[in-house]
């Protein structure tokens, strides 16, 4: 079988004339590690129009529906391969009750939707429709249990709802609500953000109720339940302490960590989505790669309680959050999604594919409408945005083995502060395949990156590029492939040694063989 090559390369500029600077990269061939596809995962919580005109749609819609579930939008994520959707929160599962939302809609009791703007929630989007949804974008359903306003039992009794095949009154009344085999839904939270929204707990508490939550939390035949306990608010390192001394390993298969990248650092003025200068911009850059010290810290700690690293890091909320645009309603988290964005989404799936032995899965917040979204949509239209454009270059590390990377890089300067201009991961797919993934964070050089490799042979490149003329750049409604993958031919080969001029702002896909 021919070996091929394919190097996924990612730069950003400002704009304006940019010199050029020189990196290297040396890539070895020697893990065993897999970058988890689970690491490319979504969430999909009720919030502003996150389900409701996002996923689930008005029956009169022109648009191409499978119930009420907006086909176009399914059809974009199914090519980006995406392997899991967290859902229905977010603060808004510790106060969903699931009976709600099964049986026929109309019979269906309302709520109000304190977390998110105070809306009216119909519960017509429900367990079924969920999971229709994640039948129709073959993917895998990450539900998030109630642990702050619910009770062992309604937990215990949505598991026997969803996965037993049994001829108990839980499960014959999912076979009358029109679904006789179970669903066998395996990823499973124990509550969300419980430091917060959830519960406002103290990890002592936590760990506690974990315990007596997850003891009644059972397994079915064909669907082993992987539990995730609610984990740290960003460098909270005693609730992973607490976390990890007090709930045994075996109880649970992962531990969440929720970040959000703020430009401003300041969540009573995050910042504007499209509207930044080099020096916010500089900043957003500096809270992003925060990431990594986050994971490694974590990490550490995990560590010390799960040497065999057995209990997976799961980062099932990260992503940019910007002040919500002019004139929406500002609990629908509603943003924009310029270059910059798409530049944090591939820093932060770089630090999570180096970082595989921990990380295992994530979830971007989010994936329609609201915050760092994938997709937009007003009505019958709909766009993608620089972000989804990440996710459709990067889908190639998938499930592919990791490959460890030796980088010297450049800094980018800033008011006497400086970070790395360029970050990287890289892995090598079931065919042969090796994909690289670098970032160019400077926004006035271009970078020209010499690449070696060891025992990794090709001949012959091709490559694609993600740019447009400003970090600030958008796609909107009217010109919606504004910012779009292209062609890209900045390639050079020297012997076995690869050079490619990254030009600014720009993600650059190669592919050698």
């Amino acid at each position: 079988m021919k070996k091929f090559l394919t190097i996924l390369l990612t730069c950003a500029t400002l704009g304006g004339y940019c010199q050029q600077e020189t990196a290297s990269v040396a890539i070895s061939n020697d893990s065993k590690l897999t970058i988890s596809k689970h690491i490319y995962g979504q969430f999909a919580e009720h919030l502003g129009h996150g389900v409701y005109g996002g996923f689930w749609v008005d029956k009169t819609l022109p648009v191409k529906k499978e119930g009420r579930i907006r086909l176009d939008v399914v059809d974009a994520l199914k090519k980006i391969k995406i392997p899991n959707l967290r859902w229905p929160g977010g603060c808004f599962a510790d106060e969903y009750h699931w009976r709600d939302g099964i049986g026929p809609s109309a019979l269906r009791p309302r709520m109000v939707n304190t977390n998110w703007g105070g809306t009216t929630e119909d519960n017509s989007f429900g367990t079924h429709e969920f999971l229709e949804l994640c039948k129709l974008l073959n993917t895998e359903p990450y539900v998030a249990g109630n642990v702050g306003s619910g009770t062992v039992d309604e937990m215990s009794k949505w598991i026997e709802y969803l996965n037993s095949n049994s001829s108990s009154s839980v499960a014959q009344l999912r076979k009358t609500n029109g679904h006789p085999e179970p669903y066998k839904v395996t990823f499973w939270g124990v509550g969300n953000e419980s430091w917060g929204c959830g519960g406002n707990m103290t990890p002592e508490y936590y760990a506690d109720l974990f315990k007596r939550y997850a003891s009644f939390a059972k397994d079915y035949p064909g669907a082993r339940l992987k539990k995730i306990a609610s984990g740290p608010n960003s460098d909270d390192y005693n609730w992973t302490e607490v976390c990890m001394k007090n709930i045994p390993n075996w109880m649970m298969w992962g531990i969440s960590l929720h970040y959000y990248t703020v430009p401003t650092g300041n969540w009573g003025h995050k910042g504007s989505a499209t509207k930044f200068d080099e020096k916010e911009y500089f900043t957003t850059m500096v809270n992003c790669l925060k990431m990594e010290e986050l994971v490694n810290k974590h990490s550490a700690i995990m560590d010390k309680y799960d040497p065999e690293k057995k209990v997976a890091l799961v980062v099932d909320e990260w992503g940019v959050w910007t002040d919500a645009e002019p004139g929406t309603n500002p609990g629908f988290l509603y943003q924009q999604n310029s270059m910059r964005d798409a530049l944090i989404a591939g820093t932060t799936l770089n630090i999570f594919n180096n970082h595989c032995d921990r990380v295992k899965m994530a979830a971007l917040a989010q994936t329609v409408n609201v915050l760092q979204s994938l997709i937009l949509t007003d009505k019958d239209k709909m766009l993608l945005t620089p972000t989804y454009h990440i996710f459709d270059l990067y889908k190639v590390h998938q499930d592919a083995k990791f490959l460890p990377i030796k980088l010297n890089t450049p800094e980018y300067k800033v008011d006497g502060k400086e970070i790395p201009a360029v970050n990287a991961s890289a892995s090598q797919d079931v065919a042969g395949r090796i994909h690289i993934s670098f970032v160019n964070l400077d926004p006035n050089n271009s970078i020209s990156v010499s690449t070696s490799f060891k025992n990794i042979k090709w001949t012959t490149a091709t490559g694609q590029a993600l740019t447009s003329a400003n970090l600030t750049d958008i796609n909107t409604f009217q010109k919606p492939n504004n910012i779009h993958i292209t062609g890209f031919n900045g390639i050079k080969k020297d012997g076995d040694k690869l050079t490619v001029d990254l030009p600014s702002k720009s993600v650059v896909v190669i592919e050698l063989q």
